[in-house]
């Protein structure tokens, strides 16, 4: 009898050993890392970054696919629909947030389409003023902006960026009738505003960034919660006198919903450590971005809180996409 218990007993320690082992191998095969923008663009570089140290990390090719178009649904929509079996990761924006407002359908829930994992890391709003403009600072510049809207008005990088719902975000705030001149893509608008064809604007920092640094460009003001490492001297939007301003540019990380919870915590804990490689902390904040690196709980109630700010915004600037 008690041979048998023992028997009995080891057959059970072992099918649990075997379930657990099966639990942890993951990645089974090539992942594939879908990137809803064209090549070369932030989310397309931090995503390749990822895919690249993946692949040493597990032995299994991580191959980012590219899937432009409609400001980022295509590819959001094929990720949404893919196998939830780990197989299939969504490296996205902050359009991931704005378009559910923006857009009058869209092909993904931002709630309940994804497992949000990480908010791997961010990048202010950046509101800039050419050197030749008499401002100082951003009130100096709202106040010209509404003196003289045609000769003082914003470049942004596009209809429904978050650099041109910063700008729509503040007018509504202290009821400004500042120009927006949105422009195809964030180097178009920055080549405009260098060559003082525009003699404001707001766009995502690193595009800007190394003119201000050349002083090429004045920086006015971030959009993110606490001053920019690299740019101490430049207040927050709280700091320049505007509370409720923040805007930032994320880099998030999504599973499909019913991924397996062992394999959210096992990619969750491998970004951990690449956001940690010197490496890739001096490449990613060479763009521009910090770290942020946020639990999946917390990345949760941050999609949240961004689906529903922007969607405010949207409404109250009335700006609609088709």
């Amino acid at each position: 009898m008690k041979k048998l218990f023992g028997n009995l007993l080891l057959l059970v320690m072992c099918g649990a050993g075997a379930s657990h082992a099966a639990e942890s191998a993951w990645p089974t095969r090539p992942v594939r890392v879908m990137v809803p923008f064209a090549p070369g663009g932030t989310t397309d570089v931090i995503a390749r970054i990822i895919a690249a140290r993946m692949t040493e990390i597990t032995g299994h090719q991580f191959i980012v696919d590219n899937r432009a178009g409609a400001g980022g649904n295509i590819g959001t929509g094929i990720a949404a629909h893919a196998a939830p079996d780990g197989q299939t990761i969504l490296v996205h924006s902050s359009a991931f947030g704005v378009n559910p407002g923006l857009y009058k359908s869209i092909p993904y829930d931002p709630y309940r389409s994804f497992i949000p994992v990480t908010n791997f890391a961010e990048s202010p709003n950046l509101f800039s003023a050419h050197p030749s403009a008499p401002v100082k600072t951003l009130p100096d510049a709202l106040k010209l902006a509404n003196a003289e809207p045609r000769k003082y008005s914003f470049a942004t990088p596009g209809i429904g960026t978050t650099p041109h719902l910063a700008v729509e975000m503040l007018k509504y705030a202290v009821k400004s009738d500042a120009g927006n001149i949105p422009y195809n893509g964030a180097g178009p608008s920055v080549a405009a505003h260098l060559a003082g064809q525009v003699l404001l604007a707001c766009s995502a920092l690193p595009t800007p960034a190394p003119h201000v640094k050349a002083g090429r460009l004045r920086g006015l003001a971030m959009g993110s919660r606490k001053r920019h490492a690299s740019f101490p001297d430049i207040p927050t939007m709280a700091e320049a006198g505007y509370k409720d301003q923040e805007s930032e540019t994320m880099q998030g990380i999504y599973f499909p919903a019913g991924t397996p919870r062992h394999i959210v915590q096992r990619f969750h804990a491998e970004l951990a450590k690449i956001a940690q490689v010197p490496e890739v902390r001096e490449r990613v904040e060479g763009l521009g971005f910090q770290f942020v690196m946020n639990t999946p709980e917390q990345f949760m109630a941050q999609t949240k809180y961004e689906v529903e700010k922007w969607t405010r915004v949207v409404k109250n600037a009335k700006v609609q996409v088709q």
